[in-house]
C-alpha cells in the first residue's frame, strides 16, 4: 500500500511500484476511507490515525531518509519495523549542493554579484582552503559522502556524530564531549543530522558563538534544527557572515519570514536531494522480498535513537 501525500503523488508511486514488480498487488490509499488491508506500507507523511487503522502491517517504508514525522505519530506501534530509504541517489546530490554552497561562500561569489550590479570590474584575492575549515554534523551514509566530497575538494573537513565514526580524509569528533572542540575549529557548519529530540534546535546561539569568526551555515537536514532568531541575530551581529538554507520549520516558507529578504541568507525550496524513483523502487522491493524470506535488512530505524 502506498499512502500519504497528495492523490497524484500516491498514484504515481503506486503505478511505478506496480510496473517494477508486477507480482505484487499495489494499492494507493488517498485517505478517503479506512486504509485497505496490506502487508507493507510505503508512506510519506501519512495522516494521524493511519497506523491505528492498519493493524496488519509487517513493516512501513518511509519515502525519504528523514523519519522524524513517523517517530512522533502516537499510533505508530512500537513493534512495527520502520525502514528508511538509504541514500537512493540522495547522497551525491546533497554533496553537490553543499559543495556549491561552500564554494559560493569561500570564493566570495556574493561579492562578485554585488560588484556586477555596481558595474565594478574588481578581482578579489585568491582563497586559502585552510582559512575555510568545514564541520559536518551527522556522519551517516549521506553525511559521510558529503564530508568526503568536501575533503576531496581540498577543504579541511571535520565531522561530528553521536557515536565514533571513521571517514577517510576527515577528522572526526563524537558525543557531547567532542562537540565544543568540533565547533571551535569550524568556520563553515554543515548540518546533515537526523532530527531527534536531542538534535532539535542544535543550531542555536551557543553553537553559533562557538564557531570561528566570520562563519557560514549550510542546513540540508531539517528546519527544526535551527533556531531562526538565533541565526539571524548572529548574522546581523557579524559573527556569522551568511547562510544557505534548504529546509525550514514551516514549508513552504511563509511569505513574511525574514529569510526571504535578508541579504545574507540564501534559500532553496527543499531540493538539496530529491529522492530518485529507480533507486528507491529497487531498494524497497528488494527489502520486501528479503523480509518475505525471513532475511535481515538494512535501514531499519533504531527507535531509541530516532534514525
Amino acid at each position: 500500500m502506498v499512502a500519504g501525500g497528495t492523490a497524484d503523488y500516491t498514484e504515481e508511486w503506486r503505478a511505478r511500484f506496480a510496473q517494477a514488480c508486477p507480482d505484487m498487488q499495489v494499492i494507493a490509499w488517498h485517505g478517503e476511507a479506512d486504509p485497505p488491508a496490506a502487508d507493507y506500507a510505503v508512506v510519506w507523511q501519512p495522516p494521524e490515525g493511519f497506523f491505528a487503522a492498519s493493524p496488519g502491517l509487517k513493516a512501513v517504508f518511509n519515502l525519504g531518509a528523514g523519519v522524524d514525522r513517523l517517530m512522533t505519530m502516537p499510533d505508530l506501534p512500537a513493534s512495527l519495523p520502520v525502514v528508511r530509504v538509504e541514500d537512493a541517489g540522495m547522497g551525491s546530490q546533497m554533496a553537490e549542493y553543499v559543495l556549491h554552497g561552500l564554494i559560493h561562500a569561500s570564493r566570495q561569489f556574493d561579492r562578485y554579484a554585488e560588484n556586477q550590479a555596481r558595474g565594478q570590474w574588481l578581482k578579489l584575492p585568491a582563497i586559502s582552503y585552510e582559512a575555510w575549515p568545514v564541520g559536518v554534523m551527522g556522519l551517516g551514509a549521506i553525511g559521510k559522502q558529503v564530508a568526503e566530497t568536501l575533503a576531496r575538494a581540498g577543504y579541511p573537513v571535520a565531522g561530528w556524530s553521536r557515536s565514533p565514526k571513521t571517514v577517510t580524509g576527515v577528522r572526526t569528533f563524537h558525543a557531547d564531549t567532542g562537540f565544543r572542540d568540533f565547533l571551535a575549529r569550524t568556520r563553515v557548519l554543515v548540518n546533515v543530522l537526523p532530527l531527534t529530540p536531542s538534535t532539535e534546535n542544535i543550531i542555536n546561539q551557543s553553537t553559533l558563538q562557538a564557531l570561528l569568526p566570520d562563519a557560514y551555515v549550510i542546513n540540508v537536514a531539517r528546519g527544526h534544527h535551527v533556531v531562526d532568531e538565533d541565526l539571524l541575530s548572529a548574522i546581523d551581529a557579524g559573527h556569522v557572515q551568511g547562510a544557505l538554507l534548504d529546509v525550514f520549520r514551516t514549508e513552504p516558507l511563509p511569505a513574511d519570514h525574514p529569510y526571504w529578504t535578508h541579504p545574507r541568507v540564501r534559500i532553496t525550496p527543499h531540493i538539496s536531494a530529491i529522492t530518485r524513483y529507480e533507486e528507491t523502487l529497487e531498494q524497497i522491493i528488494d527489502k520486501i522480498h528479503s523480509l518475505e524470506q525471513g532475511l535481515p535488512i538494512s535501514g531499519v530505524v533504531a527507535r531509541n535513537q530516532g534514525y
